[in-house]
């Protein structure tokens, strides 16, 4: 019998596939404090793993542990080099949530362009048309995007922007040319130059040492004053501080972070009083469908992981 920690709660429909397997138990464990996991993780086989943190001084008391199953696609909640060196697994819901990022990214492409937030307001005032006309907004028609990252969200995102006739541009050093080509965009080699010329930005790239701050106030300077700049992936690619200045400063239109350095993110953020960003709590995948989805690939990887099926492509090569 293998036990399953399930940490933090996740949507009914993966827990039926644990339940209605005989080789399998679980427990959830809602007290995500560091103290408790030391305390009651030691005893599973297996764990999921949302946002909490896996850190060395956890995982050296699991000596049963044999693989993590995210809740998702990120890991930097996890300590790497522990779970490498003690041959821990760490699996990755691919392909669970690809569409309900890529939606947000254009929910929030969309409300930015349309000034939707202002618009609402005004009518709930009663104002209705009084400023109306002085309101900026803008077409996505004919418009050129960027997108950085060009895995599953990135595939699935440029499918619904050339279905509102956008041009796109793709920066990803790991993917060639003629997979981009495919998807009906076009692959680009200087970052800089994609972010002076695009119209809206995209990100989906890991948070790394390489990708830490990679939009920061000089790049965000020698953009289109129009331009609107969306973070779905994780906190710390933009630099909030950078971001905040350069919207005050009117160098870009706008932008959107369902990410942030910090989450929850700190009641001293600026960006917070910062109208001409549009804020969501990390909720990107956060849709009936997805959640389902997500919990349902999580706990198979699992069963998957024990039963020697698993996916390679679920697997995390560190």
């Amino acid at each position: 019998m293998h036990k399953v920690a399930i940490i933090e709660k996740i949507h009914p429909d993966g827990l039926e596939l644990l339940k209605n397997n005989p080789n399998f138990e679980f427990e959830i464990i809602e007290d995500t404090s560091e103290e408790n996991l030391i305390k009651v993780l030691p005893k599973f086989d297996a764990c999921t793993l949302r946002v909490s943190k896996l850190n060395e001084k956890i995982m050296s008391k699991c000596k049963n542990l044999k693989v993590i199953s995210r809740h998702g696609v990120g890991y930097d909640n996890v300590d790497l080099d522990y779970i490498k060196k003690n041959n821990i697994s760490l699996l990755i819901t691919a392909t669970a949530n690809a569409v309900a990022v890529a939606e947000h990214v254009i929910y929030m492409m969309l409300s930015i362009s349309k000034s939707i937030n202002q618009y609402d307001h005004e009518v709930r005032v009663g104002n209705f048309k009084k400023n109306a006309s002085s309101i900026t907004t803008l077409e996505l028609f004919n418009k050129e995007i960027l997108i950085v990252g060009f895995g599953r969200i990135g595939q699935k995102l440029i499918k619904r922007c050339i279905g509102f006739e956008m041009k796109v541009k793709v920066f990803d050093p790991f993917v060639n040319k003629v997979t981009v080509e495919k998807f009906g965009g076009q692959k680009i080699e200087n970052l800089d130059e994609g972010l002076k010329n695009c119209d809206y930005v995209s990100l989906h790239v890991p948070l790394n040492a390489k990708t830490k701050n990679l939009i920061n106030y000089s790049k965000l300077k020698n953009m289109k004053r129009e331009a609107i700049v969306i973070n779905t992936s994780r906190g710390g690619i933009i630099n909030e501080s950078d971001l905040d200045k350069a919207l005050k400063d009117n160098l870009i239109f706008g932008a959107g972070l369902d990410v942030f350095e910090i989450e929850p993110i700190d009641k001293s953020n600026t960006l917070l009083s910062n109208k001409k960003v549009l804020l969501s709590p990390h909720s990107a995948t956060f849709t009936n469908e997805c959640k389902s989805r997500m919990s349902l690939e999580t706990t198979k990887n699992i069963i998957d992981f024990f039963e020697n099926k698993i996916d390679k492509s679920m697997i995390v090569k560190l």
